[in-house]
């Protein structure tokens, strides 16, 4: 087995048991939370219990408020101030602060997304006199295009699992299958053997909120997971009986972080310079499809957005890649 693999087999032995979880599907995993000096605010807590049980956020959602209102809450505590009693100034402070730990526009502008919403609840709640954060700017964000791979680095990604072995067949399954779908790397990991039909050429998928959705799957893909199937999931699974269809090697579910480290390796011993994330193989499965002519619709669907708008950042990547193919092959450009 090539080094860098052995590497990540290690990494995923402990990925379960170690590893944080990545704040969304488009966050690299991130080092181990350090524990705050103070406990939640009970304002806070309130907030998570009604955003979990009312709204019916995902768990991914409700990590990732969590992690930055803990933040906020210990802030407050450091300062003795009540979330009543919070000023405008105060949230400015806050958002410096961030600055401060050299974390980037975007993680700030999260930050204030979940402060806005936590503020918003309390005054409806009746437990704040008003938002402090209502005229707080954002950061400006670059609106950087996404990037994504070429078919030929896809190509070379999916032939490096070695599929003379269960946890390569693995491997092959699941990158294959990412890629065919455009999935979530948190929908990939939690899917079941019953979600698909094979007849059919379907994937049955539980997206943010809970959402169901049924993305087509490629024949490929379909191979794929069929001979994982056939012959490695048991051997993986030994006396268990899991629904989870893709499995770490001692039988439970692979972790987000798990897979994250996998394509990772596999990423960079296959020359892909770019650093390979499961939100990467996502946008290159959209572009693609762009490319030879889905419709906007469509990719909406199997991507499981809920608005046209964040499918129609696609839109713009195929359109710098039409310049991109005039200027190079055009004699007059």
């Amino acid at each position: 087995m090539p080094d860098y693999l052995r590497r990540a087999r290690a990494e995923e032995a402990l990925g379960g048991a170690f590893s944080a979880t990545p704040a969304s599907d488009s966050e690299p995993p991130s080092p181990q939370h350090v524990v705050p000096a103070f406990p939640l605010i009970p304002e806070v807590q309130s907030f998570l219990d009604f955003a979990r049980v009312e709204k019916g956020l995902a768990a991914n959602s409700i990590a990732s408020y969590r992690r930055d209102l803990t933040e906020f809450s210990t802030f407050l505590q450091r300062r003795g101030k009540h979330p009543d009693s919070v000023q405008r100034d105060d949230i400015r402070q806050f958002l410096k602060e961030l600055y401060e730990r050299q974390l980037g526009a975007r993680s700030v502008a999260r930050h204030l997304v979940s402060l806005r919403n936590l503020f918003r609840f309390l005054v409806r709640e009746g437990r704040a006199a008003n938002d402090p954060t209502a005229e707080v700017e954002a950061p400006r964000l670059d609106h950087s295009l996404p990037r994504y791979l070429t078919a030929d680095e896809v190509d070379k990604l999916l032939a490096q699992p070695d599929v003379s072995t269960p946890l390569g067949l693995r491997d092959k399954a699941m990158l294959e299958l990412l890629y065919a779908t455009g999935m979530r790397v948190s929908e990939l990991v939690n899917s079941a053997t019953a979600d698909f039909d094979f007849e059919l050429g379907l994937v049955r998928c539980t997206g943010k909120g809970s959402k169901e959705r049924l993305i087509p799957v490629g024949k490929s893909a379909l191979r794929a997971v069929e001979t994982y199937l056939a012959s490695a999931r048991a051997a993986l699974a030994g006396k268990r009986n899991p629904s989870w269809l893709f499995l770490n090697r001692r039988g439970g579910r692979l972790s987000r972080v798990g897979f994250w480290k996998i394509l990772a390796a596999y990423g960079r011993h296959a020359g892909i310079d770019t650093g390979l994330t499961p939100h990467l193989v996502r946008h290159s499965f959209a572009t693609h499809l762009l490319e030879r002519g889905a419709d906007l619709r469509s990719i909406l669907l199997m991507l499981g957005h809920s608005d046209i708008s964040t499918t129609q950042i696609y839109t713009h990547v195929l359109k710098e890649r039409l310049k991109q193919v005039y200027q190079t092959h055009h004699p007059r450009a």
